[in-house]
C-alpha cells in the first residue's frame, strides 16, 4: 500500500533548540518510517511579520541551520523529502486560488492570528494582509503534496481546519482533487525555559539548543531556575515545576537517579548543584549523538545545500501535478488552449498573406 503522506515543518528563524526536539523533532523522526515525509522550510512564512530587508538578509544561514539541525537530529533525506517554501513557484498560484474561497471573517476567528499580531507588536491598523492569509497559504502547502496527516500542537489546530474547509470547498466546487487533511495533534507539552518563567523560545534567550557545546550545555544548566524558596542545600526544595527535574524527567534516562534526586530534595539532603550536575551530563549524552552527526554532515562540503536541493525538486514535481490538476479541475487549462490554439492560427494566417504564395522553382 501506499504511504500516507505528512507536511509539517518550521519557519527558519534561528537554530533549534530542546524544545523543537521534545515537540516535534522526536516524533517526525519516529514517523519518517511509516509516512512519506515533507518537512518544509516555511521561509515565506517569516515575511507575514518580517518583511524588512535585514530579515530577508538573515534567512540563508538560518534556512541552512534548520536544516542541519533537521540532519543532526535523525530525519532521513533518503526516505524523507526537506524543502524550502519559496522555491516552490506553484504554491504562489495555489495560494492565490485559495485566497477565493475563505472569507476574511472566517480568517479573523483564526485565534493564533491575534496571538502573532500581538507578537510582533501589530494592531487593526498594522495588519499586513499576509498575516491575516497565514492559513491560506499554510493551506497551499499542506494541500501541494495532497498531505494526509498534519503533525500540529493543539493551539494550531484551528490553522489546519482552515485548510480542511478549503479542501473541502474546492473539492464541492471543481470536484475530487484533494483528501481532506486530518489533524495529528501531539500531546507533547511545551518544554519550559531554563527561566521556568515560559516555554523555550529563542527570543526569550532561554533555551538550550541542539547545536550547543557540552562546556555551553553545562553553564546554560548551571544558570537555570530551581526553588527560589530554597537558598540553602539542607532547605526542603519543591520538586514539581521546578525546571530541572522538568528537564531530568524528559531527558535523564536513568529514572533511579531522578527518584532519589526527588527523594533528597524534597527532604533538604541534597544541593542543586549536584543536581545540575548530573542534569548536564544527562543533557550531553543526550545530545552527543547529534553532535557526531552534525560534525560529519559539516565536513562534507555542500551537502546540506545538496539535501534541500534535491527536495525542493521533488517537491515541486509534486506542486506542478497538483496546479495542473487544479486547473483542470476549474477549467483553466481548457481555456487557456483555446487562447493558445486560435492565436497560432491567427498567426499562421497573417504569416500566409504577408509572404505570399512560394514563388516557382526553375529547376
Amino acid at each position: 500500500m501506499e504511504k500516507k503522506r505528512i507536511l509539517t515543518g518550521d519557519r527558519p528563524t534561528g537554530r533549534l533548540h530542546l524544545g523543537h526536539y521534545v515537540g516535534s523533532l522526536a516524533n517526525r523522526v519516529r514517523l519518517q518510517d511509516a509516512y512519506d515525509c515533507l518537512f518544509i522550510v516555511a521561509d515565506l512564512h517569516t515575511l507575514t511579520t518580517k518583511p524588512e530587508k535585514d530579515s530577508i538578509a538573515l534567512l540563508s544561514e538560518n534556512v541552512h541551520s534548520v536544516v542541519l539541525d533537521y540532519l543532526a537530529a535523525g530525519i532521513d533525506p533518503a526516505r524523507s523529502t526537506i524543502y524550502l517554501q519559496s522555491a516552490v513557484p506553484a504554491v504562489y498560484e495555489m495560494n492565490l486560488f485559495f485566497e477565493m474561497l475563505v472569507t476574511v471573517p472566517r480568517l479573523q476567528r483564526v485565534p493564533s492570528i491575534k496571538d502573532m499580531a500581538q507578537a510582533a507588536n501589530l494592531n487593526e491598523e498594522s495588519l499586513p494582509f499576509g498575516l491575516l492569509g497565514y492559513p491560506v497559504l499554510q493551506a497551499a502547502d499542506i494541500l501541494m503534496p495532497r498531505a494526509h496527516l498534519v503533525p500540529v500542537g493543539r493551539d494550531n489546530e484551528a490553522h489546519v481546519e482552515v485548510t480542511r474547509e478549503i479542501a473541502r470547498r474546492f473539492n464541492y466546487l471543481y470536484g475530487e482533487v484533494f483528501p481532506v487533511p486530518d489533524v495529528l495533534v501531539s500531546e507533547v507539552p511545551s518544554l519550559v525555559g531554563t527561566d521556568g518563567q515560559a516555554k523555550m523560545s529563542k527570543s526569550l534567550d532561554n533555551a538550550i539548543y541542539l547545536s550547543d557545546d557540552a562546556a555551553t550545555v553545562r553553564r546554560k544548566v548551571r544558570g537555570m531556575f530551581t526553588d527560589p524558596n530554597r537558598v540553602r542545600a539542607d532547605i526542603p526544595g519543591r520538586v514539581e515545576g521546578n525546571p530541572v527535574f522538568i528537564y531530568h524527567d524528559v531527558f535523564n534516562p536513568n529514572r533511579e537517579q531522578i527518584e532519589d534526586f526527588k527523594v533528597r530534595y524534597r527532604e533538604g539532603r541534597v544541593g542543586d548543584v549536584e543536581v545540575k550536575e548530573a542534569l548536564a551530563e544527562a543533557l550531553n549524552h543526550f545530545l552527543d549523538p547529534m553532535r557526531e552527526r552534525r560534525a560529519d554532515i559539516e565536513a562534507r562540503s555542500g551537502y546540506v545545500e545538496r539535501v534541500l536541493y534535491e527536495g525542493t525538486e521533488r517537491a515541486s514535481r509534486a506542486a506542478d501535478e497538483t496546479l495542473l490538476q487544479m486547473k483542470k479541475a476549474m477549467g483553466l487549462t481548457g481555456l487557456w488552449n483555446r487562447i493558445s490554439r486560435k492565436a497560432r492560427q491567427s498567426i499562421e494566417r497573417e504569416e500566409r498573406v504577408t509572404t505570399g504564395p512560394a514563388a516557382p522553382s526553375r529547376d
